[in-house]
């Protein structure tokens, strides 16, 4: 055999050719062992101290699986790798490593994508393969293309969600921000989206980006979708902003129109109506005064048919009551004629021949 040719045909356990191998005697090793810890220790232990150490040991192993989460944390524990609980913040406790390990991400801070520029926090290498140009063209329910940038905020809400049920977060983030605005823009009028309608697309983006990520159960809260820019691309901004002068220039000539309708057509029917009105109130008025000439005449047929002399009179001094009413005359009785002096009143003829001038 090998060893028997070397160190005088003795083989590795120091024993002489003939004899059977003996393993080591284990006893003896810990024995020895045994011994070597007593000397460690001034008056030595024992077995009952060997026990005590382990037991410390043991304890100081057991400790280390307290941990503290801090308030703005999250502790993601896991057991062998796996995600098995998240702790709220506070003194906590797992089962030592290598048995159970603890994450503590944090979840209150307010992380930033931005979609169709590169001014967040994004590494400078993925900003560099983000084909901006591309990401930021979209197609309107029109068929228009409009230039759209704009910014995604959001934090953890779930740190074992968040940790373990998506894989490369922050670009889920981009990816399905990007898809769900242009879902939106897809259904928009280019008008809506250049003007009033922001807000709305920016609060339906919220709402579909959030009902996504839910879906995903990515662990994620939405705090703000923000538009930056809404444009139409650069090649045509200018002759679409010379149309958007002729829309504008339209619509004023329009307003300016519709405002002097509703101003002269109620003024015209208000005219009208007044002219139908007086031409009533004169009917009625002509019509009660020929009523009321034609019984103020049987009245008076009635009275000359009873005293025919006294209604003649009666008749003649009312007649030259209306005629001389207006006239400045004096009428004397023939028989109070005598004795009066004639007067011609020449300065009053002066007075109305200048008035009437």
């Amino acid at each position: 055999m090998p060893w028997q040719s070397n160190g005088g045909g003795r083989n590795p356990w120091g024993q002489g050719p003939g004899r059977s191998p003996q393993p080591p005697n284990i006893e003896d090793i810990l024995k020895k062992g045994q011994e070597r810890l007593k000397g460690a220790f001034p008056g030595g232990f024992g077995g009952r101290g060997v026990v005590i150490i382990l037991l410390l040991v043991l304890l100081a192993w057991l400790a280390t699986g307290i941990y503290t989460v801090k308030p703005d944390e999250q502790g993601v524990v896991l057991r062998f790798g796996k995600w098995v609980e998240t702790t709220a913040p506070g003194l906590n406790y797992h089962l030592p490593a290598p048995i159970e390990t603890v994450l503590t991400p944090r979840v209150t801070v307010i992380n930033r994508v931005d979609i169709g520029f590169g001014l967040s926090a994004d590494s400078a290498s993925a900003r560099r393969s983000i084909d901006f140009e591309k990401e930021r063209s979209m197609l309107t329910g029109d068929e228009n293309i409009v230039d759209i940038e704009f910014s995604v905020f959001w934090r953890i809400r779930d740190a074992g969600q968040f940790l373990f049920n998506i894989e490369a977060q922050e670009a889920t983030v981009r990816a399905v921000a990007e898809s769900v605005m242009r879902e939106i823009i897809g259904q928009t009028q280019i008008q809506s989206a250049l003007t009033g309608g922001r807000q709305r697309i920016e609060q339906e983006a919220q709402r579909r980006l959030q009902e996504v990520l839910d879906s995903y159960q990515a662990g994620i809260s939405i705090t703000q979708v923000k538009l930056s820019k809404v444009d139409p691309p650069a090649a045509v901004i200018d002759a679409f902003r010379d149309v958007q002068a002729a829309q504008a220039d339209k619509e004023r000539q329009q307003n300016e129109a519709e405002a002097y309708q509703n101003d002269i057509i109620p003024r015209a029917r208000g005219e009208a109506a007044k002219m139908v009105q007086d031409a009533e109130a004169y009917r009625e008025q002509v019509v009660a005064k020929a009523k009321g000439d034609a019984a103020r005449f049987v009245k008076v047929l009635e009275q000359y048919r009873t005293a025919k002399d006294v209604t003649k009179r009666r008749i003649y001094m009312e007649t030259m009551e209306e005629i001389l009413r207006g006239m400045n005359k004096v009428i004397i009785d023939e028989g109070a004629g005598k004795g009066v002096v004639p007067y011609l009143p020449l300065p009053d003829l002066e007075k109305r021949k200048s008035g009437g001038q």
